[in-house]
């Protein structure tokens, strides 16, 4: 699913520079859980951002579903996410002024993928399998931060991506509600989908099917685990 060949990011610094990943190659795997950890200023975000072509390397190549994101031009990385890729933030990114419901309609609207009338029943589907199927016409502002991510949960799996990347999924979530969004992630990678997170909680973290530790811009770690499974039973988050 990914392929990253000897990639190198500086960033200019001064008169100087500072090398953020420093040759790193790394190959991931269709269905795979990997968990991505490291202090603050290592890399592991920099690492991130490559997948996801928010961010492209100063030397070196990037690959994801066959795609080279080093050739795209940024309209097309725009709509290669939309299509292919989940993405779920640390602080949410839902839209305020959109009720949760069109919050996670919206990438279908943006990519058209999946005919109109369809879209409503998917999103509302997805906001039930994320325990919010109540909550659905209120505002990200009128429910709990706990709510907001599973929202933005649900709207990563809108246009069904074969890859979720997901930047502190669970940093602001407390702890009942983190293990139940990874036991969400851990039957997504059951049923196909590749799923790269980054984290600070290594408590969560062993809980993926593989762990990455990122130091001075390179991986220094490189871990398979044992993941709990969830028996092909979608965990529907609790309120």
């Amino acid at each position: 699913m990914i392929q990253i060949k000897d990639v190198t990011k500086t960033f200019p610094v001064g008169d100087g520079e500072i090398t953020v990943l420093n040759s790193v190659s790394l190959s991931i795997g269709r269905g795979e859980f990997v968990a991505i950890m490291g202090e603050s200023g290592n890399g592991k975000s920099t690492l991130l951002n490559m997948i996801t072509g928010i961010d492209h390397p100063t030397s070196g190549e990037v690959i994801v579903n066959g795609r080279t994101l080093t050739n795209m031009s940024e309209n097309d990385l725009a709509l290669w996410r939309g299509q292919e890729m989940g993405i779920v933030f640390q602080f949410f990114q839902l839209l305020p002024a959109l009720n949760l419901l069109q919050n996670v309609i919206l990438p279908m609207d943006f990519t058209r993928q999946r005919p109109r009338k369809e879209r409503k029943e998917r999103a509302m589907h997805l906001l039930q399998m994320v325990g919010l199927a109540d909550q659905a016409l209120k505002l990200p502002g009128a429910v709990s931060g706990g709510q907001q991510q599973r929202a933005a949960i649900a709207r990563a799996l809108a246009n069904d991506p074969p890859l979720i990347v997901a930047d502190e999924p669970t940093g602001n979530l407390d702890t009942r509600t983190s293990n139940e969004v990874f036991a969400l992630f851990t039957h997504l990678t059951e049923v196909g989908k590749t799923l790269v997170m980054v984290t600070h909680n290594e408590t969560l973290a062993q809980q993926a099917g593989r762990l990455l530790e990122v130091k001075n811009g390179r991986i220094v770690r490189d871990e398979a685990l044992v993941k709990a499974k969830t028996n092909g039973r979608v965990p529907v988050l609790n309120h």
